[in-house]
């Protein structure tokens, strides 16, 4: 079965928890020209990084992703005193309970309770719990990260449906724009030929074949048949990919430029309001495609 149309937008989310930890990852990605990968880890699970990014960048070929991972201790923390802002208070209490006759000498417990006297003792854990900690932490990334494909997957089905429609609406204009420009040639070249015959009369002398030829060469000029049928061929192109679905963004990309280079060309030979009008519905259409198709992996 052939990989799915897949949008570069999405979000997936995975929680949990291993011993005294517990954790919960974010993914998001959003439009990016390559992949790129920014992982948000707390400060001793920088090891994970690579093998994290190299996870990534096995199910994803595009995007700008946000890994975040947050982490929260479910033990209440072990107090320690700091040896040196101890030994600091103590003396200055002692030496302040010298000055001032009849004062107590300082108690144990109000020198504790002073700012920076005690400090979170460093938690110490076995390597077993450390690497059963960090195992758990791959797993809910591995499993945020099928939810975020999931949720690009999703994204792209819907877009594929808008994609599909605005195809559709380009067909539809290129048939239009076919119909009005059908006689545009030879309409050109009799407005001409009666312009040139009526200066000829006003300026004799000049070769009527050499004018004709001239004149022949201008109406090839607003034929747009070329660009009509290279349109076609885009729009063959462009459903051939959305058939095709997995990893079709880049070309699509590439295709719409060169829709929008025939539209361009289509205008400017135009010689009829309605030719320029529907040229014009063309190239907005082009826009509104263009714009889905940046979503595309």
């Amino acid at each position: 079965m052939p990989a799915p149309l897949a949008s570069m937008t999405g979000f997936a989310r995975s929680a949990g928890a291993s011993g005294s930890m517990s954790w919960a990852w974010e993914l998001r990605s959003v439009n990016g020209r390559g992949l790129d990968v920014r992982l948000r880890l707390p400060n001793g699970l920088d090891a994970l990084e690579a093998g994290l990014r190299e996870a990534a960048g096995k199910v994803l070929k595009r995007g700008n992703v946000t890994a975040n991972l947050t982490v929260a201790r479910q033990e209440a923390p072990k107090l320690t005193p700091d040896p040196a802002a101890l030994e600091q208070v103590l003396a200055l209490a002692l030496d302040l309970a010298k000055r001032i006759p009849g004062a107590e000498p300082p108690r144990a417990e109000a020198l504790l309770a002073l700012p920076g006297v005690l400090r979170p003792a460093a938690a110490v854990e076995d390597e077993s719990a450390v690497e059963a900690q960090a195992a758990a932490v791959r797993a809910g990334f591995a499993e945020a990260l099928a939810g975020l494909v999931e949720s690009r997957n999703a994204e792209g089905a819907r877009l594929g449906v808008i994609l599909t429609g605005q195809i559709d609406e380009i067909a539809a204009l290129r048939t239009q724009a076919a119909e009005e420009a059908a006689g545009q040639p030879a309409a050109q070249r009799a407005r001409m030929l009666d312009s040139l015959r009526d200066l000829l009369r006003d300026q004799p002398g000049l070769p009527e074949e050499r004018i004709a030829q001239e004149v022949a060469l201008l109406a090839s000029r607003s034929d747009v048949r070329e660009e009509l049928d290279r349109l076609d061929s885009h729009i063959d192109a462009a459903r051939a990919l959305l058939a095709e679905a997995a990893g079709v963004g880049r070309r699509l990309d590439f295709l719409v430029q060169e829709f929008n280079r025939e539209a361009n060309t289509l205008c400017s030979k135009s010689a009829s309001v309605a030719l320029t009008a529907t040229g014009l519905k063309l190239k907005a259409a082009i826009e509104q495609l263009r714009e889905q198709v940046a979503n595309i992996e």
